[in-house]
């Protein structure tokens, strides 16, 4: 990085990631805003379905495909204004969709990104 290149802020981060997630971006988000090593970190009770745990970019853009491959249709979501807390930010997100073999369901979750460098090196998933 030259000493022109600016590092995003992590409340810059935390608008581009609402934006993006708000028009449905989702890869473009990862692109953008994630490092190539970030790690995606799933509740244990969700290792049990198929997600689980994973590092690096190309390991959460794959539990990202497998994610889509498992719906059938999607009825309507949601994703919550960003809060920023220091390196943090949190952002609840719902989804209303017809998974294979699973029906239909309904799931309210928070995420929590850490921002390090103007880049997302963490993402949690509590739901």
């Amino acid at each position: 990085m030259t000493t022109q290149e600016k590092v995003m802020t992590t409340k810059g981060v935390a608008k581009r990631l609402s934006k993006l997630f708000k028009d449905n971006k989702w890869s473009e988000a990862q692109d953008e805003l994630f490092c190539k090593d970030a790690v995606s970190i799933e509740p244990a009770h969700a290792a049990g379905a198929g997600m689980g745990s994973v590092k690096g970019l190309d390991q959460i853009k794959k539990k990202g495909e497998q994610f889509n491959k498992s719906v059938e249709a999607i009825h309507g979501g949601y994703s919550s204004e960003p809060v920023v807390a220091g390196n943090h930010i949190a952002i609840a997100m719902g989804i209303d969709a017809t998974y294979k073999g699973k029906g239909r369901q309904k799931m309210d979750e928070i995420i929590v990104y850490e921002v390090k460098d103007g880049k997302i090196v963490k993402e949690q998933f509590f739901f």
